[in-house]
């Protein structure tokens, strides 16, 4: 009776597992070619049902002076339905636009103290709670707009309802400040310190550093951070805050709600 090989026992269980190693290797790229495809499907199917919902209106109904000189916006109506954004349009800049004089004060001064001036731990403890704020539910804010702004409002600008424009610029603002102040700090670090290095060996001040020297060799991404924050797109803080209103706001007043 001949004796087994244990060389041959060896080759042959290492043939397997690479065999096996094979199909796992072969099943994880058939897996993730699937998500990948199924990811752009799906973009294309949402794309595809928009359009073809959407394309009747297009033939049928659409008036390109109604839709965006008028500021009636009433598409459930059966008997004349109206389909006008001016007052859509209108309210979104009024608040986009107080959202970000709100914002971008608070979030570069942050982003200036915590990547010029702040060291150690504080730096570390300011990052972490700009995330923890950055990470806050819309719903949440909408909710302190509904609840903690309303009231105040009306209390400070004896007006009857506090949702309205300066309800929602202030929340959006709010929102928005963190994750510019993450983004412009991150501009800021970006900065070789050759440049601030070469600055102070000119003399220049603290100050002078930051405004003639990082600020403006930061501007892209400055610029960045102020147009990827949550002000541009925001949908259920500013419904909330503002009582969903259909209406143009009045120049310089809080009476009126977008």
């Amino acid at each position: 009776m001949s004796a087994v090989n244990p060389l041959q026992q060896t080759t042959a269980a290492d043939f397997d597992r690479r065999n096996l190693d094979w199909y796992f290797d072969k099943l994880v790229q058939v897996l993730v070619f699937i998500a990948g495809i199924s990811a752009i499907i799906f973009v294309i199917g949402i794309f595809t049902f928009i359009t073809v919902e959407g394309f009747g209106f297009l033939l049928e109904d659409f008036t390109f002076s109604e839709f965006f000189f008028s500021e009636f916006w009433d598409p459930s109506d059966e008997d004349a339905p109206e389909y006008g954004i001016l007052a859509l349009a209108a309210g979104t800049a009024a608040v986009t636009g107080l959202a970000m004089i709100v914002a971008i004060p608070f979030s570069l001064g942050a982003a200036i103290y915590i990547g010029e001036f702040a060291t150690g731990k504080t730096r570390e403890y300011l990052k972490i709670l700009v995330e923890l704020l950055a990470a806050i539910p819309s719903v949440v804010w909408g909710f302190i707009g509904l609840s903690i702004m309303n009231p105040l409002i009306i209390e400070l600008f004896d007006v009857p309802v506090g949702l309205n424009v300066l309800n929602a610029g202030i929340i959006l603002g709010l929102m928005a400040a963190p994750i510019m102040t993450s983004i412009a700090e991150d501009a800021l670090k970006a900065v070789p310190d050759r440049y601030r290095e070469a600055a102070e060996a000119l003399g220049a001040t603290r100050w002078q550093v930051i405004f003639k020297t990082v600020l403006p060799a930061a501007k892209n991404g400055l610029l960045g951070a102020v147009l990827m924050g949550r002000g541009f797109g925001e949908t259920m803080a500013v419904l909330m805050a503002t009582g969903h209103a259909v209406n143009i706001p009045a120049a310089c007043s809080i009476r009126c709600a977008p």
